[in-house]
């Protein structure tokens, strides 16, 4: 039995950027859940997995009484800036290199308050580390870049929000947890030295390839991250997910999803979409996520700009060149996406233009129009389509135009399941996934288990899922979500 070598390599950084914490001990911890597969690609021993000292550290007990650290960053939270933020209940327990060469830190949500927590307990109930549980292991297996939950475990206390709640701990694994607010707080500082610290770690980490561009490291730094969030962000969108918070504290360098607070999948489109119960006026709705991602993004140029250049002028006109780039490559990205979810071989960017005009006339469920565009495909009559509106003469014109579009000498049932390898039918549908929470709190976690498995394998329909792949009703749609803090 062989626990993992654990390294804390965040704390060879200058110390303001971090704190040193020992998570609160938990006198009745048990597991609940267990990615054995994400455990498989840390390279994690099976048998150790199971034992109590696997248990301890998923708790926040490293057993050689070594502190975990708090992470420390600013952000702009809705527009606004909060100059400390940092972690306020988590905790960066280690990193572990996985068999392929890759570095994972290992993170936990809700094991108890740190310097950060600014009056809060720390704590997380069950049904937020349930909740990014489902999110993150839909997004791995739909393929969107995304921190990966490793495991969950209830504490056997009671965690007051609103009312009391079952709590629990959440252990993530992520490439990488420096945010934009990260580099935000060492500006702050006004120290140059420790701004370079954390771009030459950020590089070393997770953009190995610029350790040897002596040139201009840092603007190809940002360069690399401008890229990562669009291609990111244009996956999200192609998708039909919305963040719901797009704080520049949530945004990973990596490239990487993290923090699911008050996320969810889109049931009947609508571009202005919003979910969070706080997003008043919009600001992370669907169609407005790329707009966001550029505005965080030249926050991050503004931290940076004394790594590009001496003087300020150069380094800005250095760094609006790089963000320049950044439309056309969500643009790209985004397109290709739609294009592979409509069977098309290249993308038809009037088409695609018409499509979202039309799935916004119609308010169709945004993943089972997909999902019944393959039918069609395969010969299948129009109606299956259809019957998802009341608008139907929209859909009937785009639908002829799409069908005219498609490959030519193309075998149709190949095409089928070619758009249905894309196209998942199983997303963690809000409506569905409240009644699952609410079911679990209550201690029955079979409804949440049902939808973990299907989303873990969304494009095959299989009848153990029945229910699953459908929308709600009108007056079954969720209205709002919460950060679950």
């Amino acid at each position: 039995m062989n626990a993992p070598l654990l390294d804390l390599s965040y704390t060879r950084l200058p110390q303001n950027l971090y704190s040193a914490v020992y998570p609160q001990q938990v006198t009745n911890p048990k597991r609940l859940l267990l990615n054995r597969q994400l455990a498989g690609l840390l390279g994690m021993d099976h048998t150790w997995l199971e034992s109590e000292a696997a248990l301890q550290l998923f708790c926040g007990q490293t057993g050689d009484d070594r502190p975990a650290i708090a992470m420390a960053y600013s952000g702009h939270q809705f527009g606004h800036l909060s100059p400390l933020l940092g972690d306020g209940r988590a905790a960066l327990v280690g990193e572990i290199v996985s068999p392929s060469g890759v570095r994972y830190d290992l993170h936990l949500k809700g094991s108890g308050p740190t310097p950060y927590s600014r009056r809060g307990d720390g704590l997380s109930t069950l049904r937020a580390a349930l909740k990014e549980y489902v999110f993150s292991e839909s997004f791995a297996a739909l393929g969107i870049p995304c921190s990966r939950s490793l495991a969950v475990v209830t504490t056997g206390m009671q965690v007051m929000r609103e009312q009391a709640h079952p709590g629990a701990i959440l252990t993530r694994a992520a490439r990488c947890h420096v945010r934009v607010g990260t580099f935000q707080f060492a500006a702050l500082q006004q120290d140059t030295g420790m701004l370079r610290s954390l771009a030459d770690f950020v590089i070393h980490r997770e953009f190995p390839e610029l350790d040897d561009d002596g040139e201009a490291p840092y603007l190809r730094l940002f360069e690399k991250i401008v890229e990562r969030q669009a291609v990111l962000v244009a996956t999200w969108m192609a998708s039909g997910f919305i963040h719901g918070v797009m704080n520049t504290d949530n945004m990973a360098l990596s490239g990487e999803t993290i923090d699911f607070g008050p996320c969810a999948f889109m049931d009947y489109f609508n571009p202005g979409r919003v979910f969070s119960s706080i997003d008043e006026y919009g600001r992370y709705a669907w169609n407005r996520q790329a707009d966001i991602a550029v505005w965080n993004l030249s926050r991050l140029a503004e931290a940076m700009l004394p790594l590009l250049a001496a003087d300020t002028k150069t380094a800005v006109a250095m760094a609006e060149k790089a963000l320049e780039k950044f439309p056309d490559l969500f643009n790209a990205k985004f397109n290709k996406l739609l294009a592979e979810k409509l069977g098309l071989v290249n993308p038809d960017r009037g088409l695609l233009k018409s499509l979202l005009a039309v799935l916004a006339q119609t308010s169709v469920d945004y993943t089972l129009f997909f999902r019944r565009l393959a039918q069609v495909a395969e010969g299948e009559n129009q109606d299956v389509v259809l019957t998802l509106s009341e608008e139907k003469e929209p859909l009937v014109r785009w639908l002829n135009e799409w069908e005219q579009a498609l490959p030519r000498h193309t075998d149709r049932q190949q095409l089928a399941e070619q758009m249905n390898r894309v196209n998942p039918l199983y997303i963690p549908r809000i409506w569905l996934l409240e009644q699952a929470l609410s079911a679990a709190n209550n201690g029955n976690m079979q409804p949440f288990e049902t939808m973990l498995r299907a989303v873990q394998n969304p494009f095959f329909e299989a009848d153990e899922f029945k229910g699953l792949g459908q929308p709600p009703s009108r007056g079954q749609s969720t209205l709002a979500t919460f950060c679950e803090t």
